[in-house]
């Protein structure tokens, strides 16, 4: 991982503070908008520079290590130009202009400011006292970040959760797995039961979804994947601790320093301001107020531009009022926010024409694809639509994605509530789950490899990881088509 960052944290926040005064976000466009990117008139050759930003990110870290470390925000970059560039000239500087802005400021901001603030809150709030990787102590700390998931939502509970854990498996030889599973439930899965959870599932709120639906549908399927996984973690985690005991490994012994420690938690303050995030996002989305054309028929709502200024703030008071031994203690850099903020512009600005193709529907280069949720009768197919709405969320941003096929099922929160929970529910799961099927279907799970790594846990390559995911997850979604879908 990069080792070049600010040395002052306060750059950073001026760069995206600089932004969000520029570009106040984040932006709604209406679909139908004269520049607005007709997906259906577009070849999947215009998805290029996306995959080949997923094939970068998936194999320039295992062939040239060094080179990626150096150049991957230069890399980025030039797949978005060369989505960028020949978009200016085929489709012209209209609607180039506006795909990149609604994408940028509409989008991408909002969701960098989101990252950052849980990032810099949560970086400030250290277990402290002696934590031993034992079995039961890692099981205890990856069920308390399920249960935290939906309720301050997936990043907040990662990135609230991920040091205590690596602490605590420091002296273990084998620490992957226990990096993995957390991916999988804290990243993941445990996001499910609440709107405040996955962004997937508060677009569904804001569409009209009520905010205990989730829970009252969706918690024998959550249930079902996060006790298999924390089981399946546990009986791994015991066989390898046993096996380092037997070769005479430490096995998750405290270490002396934290061992000297008196149990408790430092930075405590920040959990008020963990607080006010979700606040913020709970008033964000039900706030009603003007909005103010920014471009054409691009605009923004003031509720938008008071949460993510009111995010800001949280996290420069967070810098303030935390002790800089907290943060030391959490080894705490801002290189996983930066990586993540520079791989993730190049991934937003080249899936716009993927995610324009998909919402062409039937009409699409995809069409065929879609089609393949509706059987001949015209009814719902929910295992296409867990399977179709995963399968995409695993590799392009899954709110859009869930958008897409929350329109393809018509689109009526009330009517599918009553008429088809169990589309929605497959639709709703689908984008939460399987976005634990790659480091980039969510955006904490490449934060917290990134975080990993820099603590010294050799994490896999993408494909690595998603030789993991395939061997565990993959079966466990069969299993659950056949129960629930």
């Amino acid at each position: 991982m990069p080792r070049c960052f600010p040395r002052r944290p306060a750059c950073l926040f001026a760069a995206v503070a600089l932004a969000a005064a520029f570009f106040p976000a984040p932006l709604s466009a209406s679909e139908g908008g004269a520049l607005a990117l007709d997906g259906a008139g577009l070849s999947l050759a215009w998805a290029v520079p996306f995959a080949g930003m997923l094939m970068s990110i998936a194999l320039f870290p295992l062939f040239a290590p060094s080179f990626w470390e150096r150049n991957y925000g230069k890399a980025s970059a030039a797949w978005a130009f060369a989505f960028l560039i020949p978009s200016f000239l085929i489709l012209g500087p209209g609607v180039t202009m506006y795909s990149a802005l609604h994408t940028i400021v509409g989008e991408y901001v909002p969701f960098i400011i989101v990252l950052l603030a849980l990032f810099t809150i949560a970086g400030g709030i250290r277990v402290t006292g002696a934590l031993r990787g034992t079995p039961a102590v890692n099981l205890g700390i990856l069920a308390c970040g399920t249960v935290l998931a939906s309720l301050m939502g997936t990043t907040g509970a990662a990135m609230l959760l991920i040091r205590p854990l690596l602490r605590a498996i420091s002296s273990r030889r084998h620490k992957v797995h226990s990096v993995v599973f957390f991916i999988f439930l804290v990243a993941n899965a445990g996001g499910c039961l609440t709107p405040l959870g996955d962004p997937p599932l508060f677009l569904g709120f804001l569409k009209g979804v009520d905010f205990f639906w989730t829970l009252r549908h969706l918690w024998p399927q959550t249930l079902f994947l996060t006790a298999s996984l924390l089981a399946l973690h546990f009986v791994i985690d015991l066989a390898l601790w046993r096996r380092e005991k037997a070769a005479g490994a430490p096995s998750g012994q405290a270490g002396s320093a934290a061992g000297a420690e008196k149990p408790g938690l430092q930075g405590k303050r920040n959990f008020l301001l963990l607080a006010g995030v979700v606040g913020l996002v709970l008033y964000s989305g039900s706030a009603g107020g003007g909005e103010i054309v920014f471009w054409e028929d691009v605009g923004y709502r003031h509720a938008n531009l008071a949460r993510d200024l009111g995010l800001l703030a949280l996290a420069a008071v967070s810098l303030l009022i935390t002790p800089k031994e907290s943060r030391r203690g959490n080894h705490f850099t801002w290189a996983p926010i930066l990586e993540v903020a520079k791989l993730f512009a190049g991934i937003f600005i080249t899936m716009i024409p993927a995610i324009a193709i998909l919402r062409a529907g039937t009409g699409g280069a995809l069409g065929s694809l879609v089609s393949l949720v509706t059987a001949p009768d015209g009814s719902p197919v929910n295992a296409a639509y867990f399977w179709l709405t995963g399968a995409l969320s695993s590799f392009l941003d899954n709110a859009p994605t869930y958008l897409v096929f929350f329109n393809s099922a018509g689109g009526d929160a009330a009517r599918l509530m009553s008429e088809f929970p169990g589309t929605l529910a497959a639709i709703s799961c689908g984008a939460v789950f399987l976005g634990a099927n790659t480091y980039i279907g969510n955006a904490p799970n490449f934060m917290v490899r990134s975080i990993a790594e820099e603590r010294g846990v050799k994490m896999p390559s993408f494909f690595g990881y998603m030789a993991w995911s395939v061997g565990i997850l993959v079966p466990l979604f069969i299993v659950m088509t056949f129960v629930f879908f």
